[in-house]
């Protein structure tokens, strides 16, 4: 059996009202009082001649198909004076593309930003353990105390490579000598500087078989703990997925395939990783 519908003006009636328009709603939930102009709203008001059960299969049906639609918001509501049913209360509304597509973008640009400079940090620390070749990023990470204030080495000098073999530090102010002498004798670098008041030399000893291994057992730490790096950032982001999940911005399945989406960037990342880690690995053993 068919449900009546009605003017406002008739009593005890189911009433919907269908309006459209070509912009969608801005907002994901309605202000009280507000009018919504892309909506499906549905007024209960209980009459002797409604049975609630018949009434609420009816309500159940209009916010059916007001899920359907998508973008519909859909609201119950009941008469003034009317005890309405914990049933006939709340707002159901379903997220649109764009609104998706918003918290996606905002959560992943954060995630991914997250990501690359967990890469590029692992990318300098692996430059920083020596292979037995001289290359200047193996100063990177040497701070030197430059009148009170700790400094990178490579902001207050010049670093080059003479030879496979050599480094040289060329001051850009020569009076920073000795604390940049002192800055890579206390460094775990094993390097022994050459200070002859102009500049600072180092000869790169070749690395024995043994600390060959034990560098690479260096190095495959730091990638683990890269690798636990990604995985907080991804929990991070799916959390952030969770609380709007929470807040009735997103659905349970939109979740789902965000948190899919998530997956594959993590997984790149992961790849990304292991790609400069076995880079690393193969310089080591490399005799």
């Amino acid at each position: 059996m068919a449900a009546p519908f009605s003017s406002p003006t008739t009593p005890q009636r189911l009433r919907s009202i269908f309006q459209t328009n070509p912009n969608p709603p801005q907002a994901l939930l309605s202000l009280p009082g507000t009018p919504n102009p892309y909506s499906l709203t549905v007024h209960f008001i209980e009459s002797p001649t409604a049975p609630r059960p018949v009434a609420t299969v009816l309500v159940l049906l209009a916010c059916l198909c007001g899920a359907l639609l998508l973008t519909t918001p859909v609201s119950v509501t009941a008469p003034p004076n009317s005890p309405a049913s914990p049933l006939l209360k709340g707002v159901v509304r379903n997220a649109t593309i764009e609104e998706i597509e918003a918290e996606k973008s905002l959560i992943e640009d954060d995630a991914k930003g997250r990501m690359e400079k967990t890469i590029d940090t692992m990318r300098t620390n692996f430059n920083s353990v020596r292979t037995g070749r001289a290359n200047p990023s193996m100063l990177d990470k040497i701070e030197v105390e430059y009148y009170g204030t700790p400094v990178s080495l490579k902001s207050i000098a010049q670093i080059s490579t003479p030879d496979a073999s050599s480094l040289l530090v060329q001051p850009y102010d020569k009076s920073s000598l000795k604390a940049i002498e002192k800055a890579i004798v206390s460094s775990d670098l094993g390097l022994t500087p050459n200070n002859d008041g102009e500049v600072i030399r180092m000869s790169i000893p070749q690395l024995t078989s043994e600390r060959r291994k034990e560098l690479s057992k260096m190095v495959a730490k730091l990638a683990e703990e890269g690798k636990v790096a990604l995985r907080n950032i991804r929990r991070d982001a799916l959390k952030a997925y969770e609380k709007l999940e929470k807040e009735k911005k997103l659905s349970e399945d939109n979740v789902k395939d965000l948190s899919s989406d998530l997956q594959k960037i993590t997984d790149e990342y992961m790849k990304k990783l292991d790609t400069i880690f076995k880079q690393k690995e193969k310089e080591l053993l490399k005799v």
